[in-house]
């Protein structure tokens, strides 16, 4: 039974995205489309349903790479075509699978005929099938490292290189790319991101009305998908009409002075990075105005542009939510609107505006002020934007049951500089606490040589990377180890009665390259979020220190997990997940207050780890135990953590401790821990000046480094 899709006009709502596919329809050059949405909301289904709208191509016949008869690829690995003849065929939906292999892309090469008989036998891959069509990936946002390379090599120069020893295939790969990817799963590297000329923002209507509609024509199109599509069979002939009609206006369209100028300051305004954001939104607004039947590109052209072409390149750090400031579109449309406006004037006023002092200036977006309302801000909210940032309340702050006793220390810490000792209070919950400016941190690995996903962290055996040594392949060869065949081969060529000056081949001569690069590991953070902790300005450092390390994490393309343990037991916040930015918004949200349940952090991060091994069990996972090293809650609480500690330490688990004890007097129990899980500590104070990561760098799960650092306790 042949596959039905489903009808592009019958879906619901979805106008941006409807749009920005279209356009790309209309004009190939605006660069794809990257749809960003939750979960069940049609993004895949709408982009297979494009594929029917789109002209049909004339190709090469018999060309497997879909040659052009009127300027055919004169490197075509099909041979030179010299007045062939055309035929006409739809244009292809060509779908790039997440897990897909580097061979499946590009093609593969069979390097044992090409090394024994000199023949170039290469089967074609998907870019090759998707040339002059639609390449669809679906989420993705994980793909691995390797495979967006090859991607990236492809759309920056319209081909597809295959290189295996010296042997070379290339042909043509120029294709409409669109992507879908859930946010909440993890972002895209930006410079796969900037290859997608727009990119829409969806998710699911909330009117009952509408969402009754998308389900009753779904039952109705799984019920009988041909009758289904046959309702709207007129309406899809229809909108295929309309996008070859602005195909053929297209060249038409005049970009105006007027337009151009309009562009260019809407992306100066917004500082992306480049010249690509200016070009991709010109191409944009011409085919805006080609969609819209018209010849001139007009400002609302260029405003639609702006919205689909924009927000995806103005992220300034990686926490940063895409979209764009609206009024500030409208404000800089405005300005920029009239030919006789002058730019010079404008500036002048803007600047004395803006020069009127310190004291008439509004507080921006984060609340910043004037730096002399004491040590957390002058306003109702401090410097790190937080709330409660201002001066101390007269009636004096809740203190933290940060000093309670424990079985380890009876006696109770001096109070800290930040909190008055005056007034104790029983510990309550605390509102959350900003976190302090994240900084660069220094790289830390997992020892060893683990296989897992790529990434940017630790030592791996990957499909990328330099070459370490040479193996027999188990199944086809891919990457063939020349000088290691080679020596292989030569001691038997008398034996096997070489004659003339090629080399007798065998297959087991054959040796394949083992590559060593660098892997993605699973980031585990155990925060305790106790009273102990409590202490604003010592919270603002540690969430500072955490988030620094999130973003380490976002670069170097890893998994996070955050746990915290306080009050009665452990939380795991945030289940292991690539989307980073979801682990900021955890640990921006994150209370403080009550009783100190280490043990049941640690145990909490050991079933964690096992469900998590499980899954994946190639990808090796570092443990960032966050605590002042207290324990309250039992008879023997600090013994029960160091119980826990011992089951992570078995498993020679990589892990560091990050110590927040502060005050005068420190009884060293975050150091005691480090010692029974085997890993590194450091403390708050050296954090920037050393990085927590320059120790876990060091680290080695050994003996004596378990010894020393129980010494050292």
């Amino acid at each position: 039974m042949t596959d039905v899709r489903y009808p592009f006009t019958a879906i619901v709502g979805m106008a941006d995205l409807r749009l920005g596919l279209l356009l790309n329809a209309v004009s190939p050059a605006v660069g794809g489309v990257l749809v960003r949405g939750e979960k069940g909301t049609a993004k895949s289904t709408m982009v297979r349903a494009l594929a029917g709208l789109l002209p049909a191509i004339s190709t090469v016949e018999g060309c497997r790479f879909a040659c052009d008869p009127a300027a055919p690829d004169p490197q075509c690995p099909d041979g030179a075509h010299e007045g062939p003849a055309g035929t006409d065929r739809a244009a292809r939906l060509v779908e790039l699978p997440v897990g897909v292999t580097e061979d499946r892309i590009v093609g593969s090469l069979d390097l044992e005929r090409a090394l024994s008989e000199g023949v170039k036998a290469y089967e074609p891959g998907l870019l090759a099938k998707a040339h002059r069509g639609v390449l669809y990936i679906d989420e993705v946002n994980l793909l691995q490292d390797h495979v967006v390379d090859l991607l990236l090599d492809a759309a920056a120069m319209g081909r597809s290189y295959v290189e295996r020893e010296g042997v070379s295939v290339r042909h043509a790969a120029r294709f409409l790319l669109v992507g879908t990817m859930n946010p909440e799963e993890g972002e895209l590297r930006p410079q796969l991101l900037d290859r997608f000329g727009l990119t829409v923002e969806i998710a699911a209507t909330r009117e009952p009305r509408e969402r009754a509609e998308v389900v009753r024509r779904r039952l109705a199109h799984d019920a009988d998908p041909a009758a289904f599509a046959a309702r709207f069979a007129g309406e899809e002939r229809t909108l295929a009409e309309r996008i070859t009609t602005a195909r053929e206006l297209l060249p038409k369209v005049e970009l105006t002075d007027t337009a151009l100028r309009q562009i260019t300051a809407v992306c100066a305004a917004f500082e992306v990075d480049g010249l690509r954001a200016d070009i991709v939104m010109a191409r944009t607004a011409v085919a805006l105005a080609a969609w819209s039947g018209r010849t001139e590109v007009l400002e609302e052209d260029v405003r639609k542009a702006a919205q689909l072409a924009l927000p995806h390149r103005r992220r300034r750090n990686p926490f940063d939510a895409p979209g764009l400031d609206e009024e500030k579109l409208d404000r800089t449309l405005e300005e920029h609107a009239e030919p006789d406006e002058q730019p010079e004037e404008t500036g002048a006023e803007e600047t004395s505006g803006e020069g009127r002092g310190p004291d008439e200036e509004q507080p921006g977006p984060d609340g910043d002020g004037p730096d002399d309302g004491g040590p957390d801000g002058g306003g109702p909210d401090g410097p790190d934007g937080g709330p409660g940032g201002g001066a101390p309340d007269p009636a004096g702050p809740a203190a933290p049951a940060e000093f309670a006793a424990t079985d380890a220390a009876p006696a109770p810490d001096a109070p800290e500089a930040d909190v008055p000792a005056q007034n104790p209070r029983p510990a309550r919950e605390n509102a959350p606490v900003a976190a302090g400016e994240p900084y660069r941190t220094k790289l830390f690995k997992v020892p060893g040589t683990g296989k897992g996903a790529q990434g940017r962290r630790s030592p791996a055996e990957t499909d990328g990377g330099h070459t370490i040594r040479a193996r027999r392949p188990a199944g086809q060869l891919t990457r063939l180890h020349l000088a290691a065949t080679l020596q292989a081969a030569a001691p038997h060529q008398h034996v096997r009665g070489r004659t003339g000056r090629a080399l007798e081949l065998r297959r087991d001569d054959f040796r394949e390259q083992v590559r060593q690069g660098r892997e993605s590991n699973l980031v585990l953070f155990v925060v305790d979020a106790s009273g102990s902790m409590a202490a604003r300005q010592r919270m603002t450092a540690v969430k500072g220190a955490v988030l620094s390390l999130l973003m380490d994490a976002y670069q170097r393309r890893d998994k996070v997990g955050l746990i915290t343990f306080r009050g009665a037991g452990a939380e795991l916040a945030l289940p292991p997940t690539s989307s980073v930015e979801v682990g900021a918004a955890r640990l921006e949200s994150l209370p403080t207050g009550g009783r100190t349940p280490l043990a049941a952090g640690l145990l909490r991060a050991h079933e964690t780890l096992r469900v998590e091994r499980m899954r994946d069990p190639h990808r090796r996972p570092l443990l960032v135990v966050v605590t002042d090293g207290r324990a309250t809650g039992g008879r023997d609480a600090l013994g029960d953590a160091g119980r826990a500690a011992g089951l992570l330490a078995a498993q020679g688990l990589a892990s560091v401790v990050l110590d927040c004890e502060s005050g005068p007097v420190r009884l060293g129990l975050a150091r005691r821990l480090a010692g029974q899980l085997g890993a590194s500590a450091v403390t708050l104070d050296q954090l920037r000046a050393e990085g927590v990561t320059a120790l876990v760098h060091a680290h080695r799960p050994a003996t004596s480094t378990t010894t020393a650092n129980r010494k050292a306790a």
